[in-house]
């Protein structure tokens, strides 16, 4: 009896280890400077025409747009500060930069605020009158001068609580956005999220997608796996694929992803497992949606939004993937780095 629990138990470990690849470290390559009191939450960066390579990052406490050297963290100078005003912020949240461009959301000002680059002038503000806790968003480039944004919104009940699975239909809000010069104009196209089945959006932030197939991830960030944990596949009209990815995989909350391109279609999703003790980035072929790896960071814990530039730079020509690092500070990978770490294939030539 003995021996055959032996057995059993070692055919288990097998198989548990054949189900779940180690875990790579991959060391940071820099930070941005530390600023502990800021809750700092999501990075999206910038590259002039000039050979100005900028990072920006949105502060939750100090309601403003935090600028950076995108190639070494060194801080540059910010922008904002609370209130209601145009180019005012209350506590900014997801950051998306498109063009000569940058779209903040703000969750206590229920908008989108879009701001020209490099001058960071305020240009306009949309979603006031539907957006109640708006996160994350997505920009998909319909054609120049034309936007479809996708703006999470995780809104409750009057108690605080999340609303039951009938009353999520509004979890994603897209709006068109036109933009001519220092004129622009969103309007609301239409909401969405399943109210019935393993589509439903419980906890929303992060979002991100691939017109190339035609996919839109939406994390769910609820910790209990039979409803969240995981990430939700849309397309982008705004209908549940029936797919999702991550399933047993995350073990605490998903949250900010990140598209690695390889080639048009081809590349890796970068899924964030988000910890404060162990934090884990998980890769996804861009293609086939398998998992294909996972890493940690040397330093990063706790991470909210990121963001991969693809962007060849000094030292850093595959790019580099940022991350938040526990409300303080951005975190640079080399993209290279992750790659080669992973065994995975990198950029076509």
């Amino acid at each position: 009896m003995h021996r055959l629990a032996a057995i059993l138990a070692a055919f288990v470990f097998g198989i548990s280890l054949h189900a779940a690849p180690p875990v790579v470290t991959v060391n940071e390559s820099f930070f941005t400077t530390e600023q502990s009191r800021e809750n700092i939450d999501s990075p999206a960066a910038w590259h002039g025409p000039d050979g100005r390579h900028w990072l920006l990052a949105t502060s939750k406490a100090g309601h403003s747009v935090n600028i950076y050297d995108a190639t070494n963290g060194a801080m540059l100078r910010r922008v904002g500060g609370l209130g209601i005003e145009p180019g005012q912020f209350s506590r900014p949240n997801g950051i998306w930069v498109a063009g000569d461009y940058v779209l903040v959301v703000e969750r206590d000002n229920h908008r989108v605020q879009v701001l020209g680059l490099p001058d960071l002038v305020s240009l306009a503000t949309f979603g006031e009158d539907e957006l109640v806790k708006p996160y994350g968003l997505y920009v998909r480039e319909l054609a120049p001068g034309r936007w479809h944004v996708y703006v999470t919104d995780s809104y409750e009940t009057p108690a605080g609580e999340t609303p039951p699975a009938a009353g999520l239909g509004r979890r994603v809000h897209l709006y068109e956005v036109g933009i001519e010069g220092r004129v622009v104009e969103g309007e609301l196209i239409k909401t969405f999220g399943d109210t019935a089945g393993k589509g439903v959006l419980h906890i929303v932030e992060s979002i991100n997608g691939d017109p190339a197939h035609d996919r839109l991830l939406v994390a769910d960030e609820d910790e209990d796996p039979a409803r969240g944990l995981n990430i939700k596949i849309y397309d982008h009209a705004g209908r549940f694929t029936g797919q999702t990815i991550g399933d047993g995989l995350f073990k605490y909350q998903a949250e900010g992803i990140a598209l690695l391109p390889t080639g048009e279609r081809s590349g890796y999703w970068i899924c964030t497992d988000q910890g404060k003790q162990e934090n884990l980035f998980h890769l996804f072929d861009r293609e086939t949606l398998a998992h294909v790896g996972t890493f940690r960071g040397a330093y990063t814990l706790n991470t909210d939004g990121v963001w991969l530039s693809p962007q060849p730079l000094p030292r850093y020509p595959a790019g580099i993937f940022y991350a938040c690092d526990n409300d303080k500070r951005i975190s640079a990978f080399p993209v290279a780095e992750i790659l080669d770490a992973l065994g995975l294939a990198p950029r076509a030539k």
